[in-house]
């Protein structure tokens, strides 16, 4: 066998094939298929195929078969949807790279940079060492999409090859099997849907289905196959009353049936806790006509031969879907009360839902809505650059992408009418943030259909939304907990990141200035070089990254001290030992804490604790929390001391026991507020301290221990009070 230098280059005008090749009928198959294309690009697709073949000679798939029967069927798949030669090629030489010595250089210099940066963006990164196989999946996942966002072919290939391999796993390990199918079901199915690939969709998520689930898969289909044949007369009926009604109102049409795959049915299953008889009750059809107009005319003549189901019917030829599939939707009841679902729509819109973006190569008569599924791929794309900008790591980025691939939309407008599409379940927020990433970080509230509406209400179709915004607001971390969008998940997180860094530098840098004075050295007369070499033992790029550390409680201030002083004998003659206590407001933001355990206020005797990925931590001094932990770790342990005059309020909970008569909540309440604290929230224990009375806990706001005496003294004169205590931890 010659080596892979033995071939000629691209230029020249032989197609060396071996005679093996020119005789293999799959090879012969895929040859046929190209007759779209010219003689000249042909030519070169055969010398790709004898380069690869070649290059893979002696590799065997886990069947047994020769490698190169796998990148023949992926070019073979490729070429059912018409697509260039360059794609042709670089499927035919997707895994040259990967598996083989050839370099990328070498596939550029025979067949060219596009084809070889289409190889490229298919390559997994098998030389770079991760901590996981989570991490290497992430990474490799962000490589192809950023390969994608720059050649919407890549991901093409990619689906095409991963289809092919879903089919060809017979002979691979179950748990592997279950793991590359499970991943298919989770991302590259999606993807698909999302480019409106919906046959290829199903071929994915059925395999995937039989490979994860092979019984259920078996018992399912034979289960199909016979409801198949008891529902025939049924479904005749029923084809036979759209036909001769459409034919009556001259309409040309094509009605079908439309059978659900194996995967839409377990799921739907499994998701709604239904029988198999009640999934397959309603029945599908599909209603093919000429153009948009006669859609309309169609869906009306299906309402007057059955009665329409309103809150069923769908417009996705008004409001397309975000992957350019359009129909119109409509649910019928039709013969002996049968549940009928019907599909209207034109044969362009067809081959579209069929085929999606691939369309846009495979029908001539699907450019325009192709061309504008391409600029909405490409915005989708640009939002997955995005996203891969604000993103801290290609985990947390695989997750932003996994949330935008969700298959359903809801469409609302802006004040000014423009369309907004966004997941099933957004939010307020969400839509915030789809319009700019200033308005959703400054918002503060939502008026949805002229209706003043929190920032966590769910939008449906239809909604009107105007964002209100405030310069003083920012994002809260609750935020993430409801949103749906990757990009608002995103936006939240860079800020939260930003500001707990930024804070917990500045608190880093105080810690560490503070622990400085004690032993008489000023932080800004450290030299350079001294920082250098502190950062050089730490592992770390710069003193703010160090700062950030110290602040979130990661490195203790009094350790970086010694070891600061320990590289500069000039720092170790200044030093001197002179303790200080930490000065706390209250306002020192994300990296210092109150501990929910004690709920320290002004005027409390207080300790700071270091804890690990919080920063400071402030206790009242006897809390029980902190006893424990100076007998086992007094080295995280920290003096602190609130500053003279408070400059917020404080949470703090008491306890108000209390007859239950009517109108002693309101009383209390009033009291409250006459003393100047708020109330933040109120519950009622469900076990009553004796038959007539209650307890009642509150968390209400005061500016320090004074203040709380204060409320506490006036609440003692309301009617109907019997004793007051603060809550403490136990």
């Amino acid at each position: 066998m010659p080596s892979v230098s033995d071939l000629p280059d691209i230029a020249d005008s032989a197609a060396p094939e071996s005679l093996a090749s020119l005789s293999d009928p799959a090879y012969q198959v895929f040859l046929d298929s190209l007759n779209y294309l010219t003689p000249e690009e042909i030519l070169r697709i055969r010398q790709a195929y004898a380069f690869s073949e070649i290059a893979h000679a002696g590799q065997r798939r886990y069947s047994g078969e020769p490698y190169i029967t796998h990148p023949l069927a992926v070019a073979g798949a490729l070429a059912e949807w018409h697509m260039d030669a360059q794609v042709l090629m670089a499927a035919l030489l997707h895994d040259v790279v990967e598996d083989t010595g050839v370099t990328k250089a070498e596939v550029a210099r025979r067949f060219g940079k596009p084809v070889a940066d289409l190889v490229d963006g298919l390559s997994k990164l098998d030389k770079i060492e991760f901590r996981s196989y989570q991490e290497a999946q992430a990474e490799n996942f962000r490589k192809m999409l950023m390969a994608m966002a720059r050649d919407l072919r890549v991901v093409l290939i990619k689906l095409a090859d991963r289809l092919h391999n879903l089919q060809t796993m017979a002979a691979v390990r179950p748990d592997k099997r279950r793991r590359i199918a499970g991943e298919t079901l989770e991302i590259y199915a999606p993807i698909a849907n999302r480019l409106g690939l919906n046959k290829l969709y199903r071929e994915l998520q059925d395999t995937s289905f039989q490979l994860i689930h092979p019984m259920r898969a078996r018992v399912l289909a034979r289960a199909m196959k016979a409801a198949r044949g008891n529902r025939r007369e049924l479904l005749a009926l029923i084809l036979d009353g759209i036909s001769r009604k459409m034919h009556e109102a001259g309409i040309a049409a094509q009605v079908f049936g439309r059978e659900k795959s194996l995967y839409s049915i377990y799921r739907k299953m499994t998701e709604k806790s239904l029988s198999f008889s009640q999934v397959l009750d309603i029945y599908g059809f599909r209603v093919i006509v000429k153009d948009q107009l006669t859609c309309y005319l169609a869906l009306g003549v299906l309402h007057s031969l059955y009665k329409p189901i309103s809150e069923k019917f769908k417009d996705y030829i008004a409001i397309p879907k975000a992957n350019g599939y359009q129909s119109l939707h409509t649910a019928l009841i039709g013969p002996y009360g049968t549940p009928i679902e019907v599909q209207v729509r034109t044969q362009e819109m067809h081959h579209m839902a069929q085929e999606g973006i691939a369309s846009h190569w495979l029908y001539k008569d699907t450019e325009s809505s192709g061309a504008d599924l391409q600029v909405r791929t490409h915005k989708w794309l640009e939002s997955l650059l995005e996203l891969q900008s604000t993103a801290g790591d290609p985990t947390e980025f695989l997750e932003h992408v996994k949330i935008d691939l969700f298959p359903n939309e809801v469409y609302v407008f802006t004040p000014k009418g423009k369309i907004m599409e966004l997941p099933r379940g957004a939010t307020a927020i969400d839509f915030a943030y789809s319009v700019h990433t200033d308005i959703g970080n400054h918002c503060i509230a939502a008026r949805i259909n002229n209706e003043l509406m929190p920032l966590r209400t769910e939008l449906k179709n239809g909604d009107q939304v105007e964002v209100i915004t405030a310069p003083y607001a920012t994002p809260n971390p609750v935020w993430l907990s409801y949103v749906k969008t990757g990009h608002a998940r995103g936006r939240i997180r860079h800020f939260l990141k930003t500001m707990q860094q930024e804070e917990s530098a500045r608190l880093g840098r105080h810690l560490l200035s503070q622990e400085l004075q004690d032993i008489g050295i000023q932080i800004d007369e450290i030299p350079e070089q001294t920082w250098e070499d502190m950062m050089r033992i730490s592992g770390l790029r710069s003193a703010q990254e160090l700062f950030t550390e110290i602040g979130l409680g990661k490195r203790l201030a009094a350790v970086v001290a010694r070891r600061l002083i320990s590289q500069d004998v000039s720092l170790q003659n200044e030093a001197m030992a002179t303790p200080a206590s930490i000065v706390i407001r209250g306002t020192e933001g994300m990296a210092v804490q109150l501990a929910p355990c004690c709920r320290p206020i002004p005027g409390d005797a207080i300790i700071g604790m270091i804890k690990k990925g919080q920063g400071l931590v402030i206790h009242i001094h006897d809390c029980p929390y902190v006893r424990k932990l100076m007998s086992s770790e007094p080295q995280k342990c920290l003096d602190v001391e609130w500053a003279a005059a408070a400059e917020k309020l404080f949470d703090v909970g008491i306890q108000i026991i209390a007859r239950r008569e009517r109108g002693v909540l309101a009383k209390i309440a009033t009291c409250l507020g006459d003393a100047g604290s708020n109330i933040e929230s109120v519950n009622m224990e469900e076990k009553t301290v004796d038959g007539g009375v209650s307890a009642l806990n509150f968390m209400i706001q005061v500016a320090d221990r004074r203040h709380l005496a204060n409320v506490m003294r006036a609440l003692r004169h309301v009617p109907g009070v019997i004793r007051i205590s603060r809550i403490r931890a136990e």
